[in-house]
């Protein structure tokens, strides 16, 4: 070879492999391995921890699953457990901890919707996301959080129809006292008044209520076809316990909840209806799967319900959009998140934008005597989330919602018992 065109054919491979060492430096430099921080913020003590722990297991089992492919982005998530011990204050204040100290990218977690009122401020303030799992009254929009729960129209107001028209047109209304039993009720209330029928008792009791003698008392005086319950959390085993002391079985009055989760279940409330979108009984190669993972993790008893399904379904969801779109940033994933779908335990899950919910087919499921739930109806086609329900403009309803709010000093639930 001529010397010259020698020396100029090495000097070029110097050069290339120079620029592929500068490259691959480069990318090794930027490569960032990093655990990505997450919170998950539930109740894991007081009255609401036997509905929020489950919940947070079903999290924390999501992210042990994809950090067993791979993680996100090549990534580790690191969940920091959190509790918000059932008090509204306490879920603000941890909330605010994890996104200016721990540094989460996102939190899943709250359960109650005082407590999601609480933290939806802080959210907005320091643009992060909160991906929130449970059905709840709706009213609501906020471009911090995604909503995986059953909005109004696809639980409260099918559920409403169904009772009407299977067990009967007059209503007892009970709930733990805060804003979503407030304005569930309001919304059966308008909805019962435009059916024909009649509510016959409307009561309340704190979230940490015990006794519930007097509430069925009164019930047994006002001789309701059907109880519509929105008692969250310890409240509704002592509810039942309550009736059953009373002499009213599930023959005699039903009670169709709207907040008793299948992990829930005891003997007392055999026979009696819950509202949800999913049940473990669901027989699917999908939900057989996930419902063999769950119990190969926390025990052959465990039992999955709606709000663990739509807690487990938000971390895949998160995980995908982050993976699709190369990034963790809060706000990222929300516009990341436009016309994402979903194979999940319950179907296929599929995200409308402007709501930030999901589209969801809503079922009445009955309490049978192996304290698992059947399903005795099922809407015929998936429902749009439709925060706002027709009975009020939005106007309107956040004038109701802001008169609950000035009537409790400016909180969003009542005073605990004993305070």
């Amino acid at each position: 070879m001529n010397k010259p065109i020698f020396i100029a054919a090495l000097a070029l491979l110097c050069i290339v492999v120079f620029a592929l060492l500068v490259q691959f430096q480069g990318q090794y430099a930027g490569k960032d391995d990093t655990p990505i921080r997450v919170g998950v913020l539930h109740s894991l003590t007081g009255s609401m921890a036997a509905s929020e722990k489950p919940v947070a297991d079903a999290v924390l089992m999501a992210i042990e699953e994809i950090n067993a492919k791979g993680g996100v982005l090549g990534r580790q998530i690191l969940p920091i457990l959190t509790d918000g011990q059932s008090n509204d204050n306490a879920f603000a204040v941890e909330a605010e901890r994890l996104i200016k100290e721990e540094k989460v990218q996102v939190v899943f977690g709250v359960w109650t919707s005082s407590a999601r009122k609480a933290v939806k401020p802080i959210f907005e303030r320091y643009n992060n996301l909160l991906i929130y799992p449970v059905q709840y009254e709706g009213l609501e929009s906020s471009s911090n959080i995604i909503y995986l729960g059953a909005v109004p129209n696809q639980q409260i107001i099918p559920a409403v129809k169904w009772s009407f028209d299977t067990l009967g047109k007059r209503m007892a209304l009970i709930g733990t006292d805060y804003i979503f039993p407030r304005a569930a009720n309001e919304i059966i209330r308008l909805q019962v008044k435009a059916l024909g029928g009649k509510i016959v008792g409307e009561y309340y009791k704190p979230i940490n209520a015990q006794n519930f003698k007097h509430v069925v008392e009164q019930i047994i005086t006002s001789k309701p076809d059907v109880i519509l319950s929105t008692i969250n959390g310890d409240g509704n085993r002592y509810f039942y316990q309550a009736l059953r002391d009373g002499g009213i079985s599930s023959q005699d009055i039903p009670v169709l909840s709207f907040s008793l989760a299948e992990d829930q279940i005891t003997p007392l409330m055999t026979g009696d209806y819950a509202a949800w979108s999913y049940s473990q009984s669901l027989d699917t190669v999908e939900n057989k799967s996930f419902l063999k993972r769950l119990k190969a993790k926390y025990g052959p008893e465990r039992r999955a319900s709606d709000p663990m399904l739509a807690a487990y379904t938000g971390v895949y969801l998160w995980a995908n959009t982050a993976q699709r779109i190369g990034s963790v940033n809060p706000q990222n994933i929300l516009a990341g998140l436009e016309n994402m779908s979903l194979i999940t335990p319950a179907g296929l899950v599929v995200f409308e934008p402007k709501s930030q919910a999901l589209w969801k087919k809503p079922m009445i499921e009955k309490i049978g005597a192996d304290g698992q739930f059947e399903v005795v109806w099922t809407a015929k086609r998936f429902l749009h989330p439709n925060p706002y329900p027709i009975f009020k403009s939005e106007a309107q309803w956040a004038l109701f919602l802001d008169d609950l709010y000035q009537g409790w000093g400016q909180n969003w639930s009542a005073p605990l018992e004993g305070n």
